[in-house]
């Protein structure tokens, strides 16, 4: 196995949800964390710094001041987390500002994160994406959001080609149902709406997807897990659930 004792972790989206799940279970196995978020003060990192994925400024600002801090100006593992939705309605009901949102965190942000840490990646590092199940299968009324994460597969699809014989692996991780924060934005703070979809079901938490990536992290250096595609045991599709 390969271990994580003295790595140089970055996980976006760090705050809440499986952002700060993954960045609590890194530090577990010895990693040195930098969390980044726009809410900073619910960041329980190492290094604890604000990030919006969607503003070139504050990522370039935020991958140089964790490159600074390390004595070799590397880095090992980036976890792409940061990804949002909003809304379940039909498509002709969503605005352009939702949309641009939606692709600027989820697909933008991830992209722009990806190339600005890939110069400092030291060999034997590894990118994991945060994808989702709706990347997988498209389901009504979150249009843009499955569409968001089609993109973040084939982007790791692709960028898993061109990086072919680097000594750097990459993992997408594509969650189902994860009781987490995610529902309270995409109901913009409606707490009755955000708990629908886990009434009557155990759904995931985010401990379970960190130890996911985990696992992923810590294979042997030749093994490089491409996909985990991790679901409720009562779900089987983004919206057919066996609810009690």
């Amino acid at each position: 196995m390969a271990g994580l004792e003295g790595k140089t972790a970055i996980v976006t989206g760090a705050s809440s949800g499986i952002g700060a799940a993954t960045a609590s279970a890194l530090a577990r196995e010895g990693a040195r964390v930098a969390g980044g978020a726009r809410r900073v003060d619910q960041l329980q990192t190492e290094i604890r710094l604000e990030l919006d994925v969607t503003d070139q400024t504050s990522c370039e600002r935020f991958v140089d001041a964790v490159t600074t801090a390390d004595a070799s100006g590397g880095l090992d593992i980036l976890v792409n987390n940061a990804g949002l939705g909003l809304g379940r309605d039909p498509f002709w009901e969503s605005t352009e500002q939702d949309e641009e949102t939606v692709l600027e965190t989820d697909v933008h942000g991830l992209i722009r994160m990806t190339r600005l840490c890939l110069p400092h990646i030291r060999d034997g590092g590894h990118i994991v994406n945060l994808g989702s199940i709706a990347g997988r299968q498209a389901y009504e009324n979150a249009a843009v959001y499955v569409a968001s994460k089609f993109a973040v597969r084939g982007f790791t699809y692709a960028l898993r080609e061109d990086l072919l014989g680097r000594p750097i692996r990459l993992t997408t991780v594509d969650p189902g149902l994860v009781e987490s924060n995610f529902s309270r934005v995409r109901f913009r703070g409606d707490e009755e709406k955000a708990k629908g979809p886990y009434e009557g079901v155990d759904p995931l938490r985010p401990e379970d997807i960190a130890e996911c990536i985990l696992f992923a992290l810590t294979r042997p250096l030749h093994v490089n897990i491409d996909e985990l595609v991790v679901k409720a045991l009562a779900q089987s599709s983004p919206v057919r659930i066996a609810r009690n």
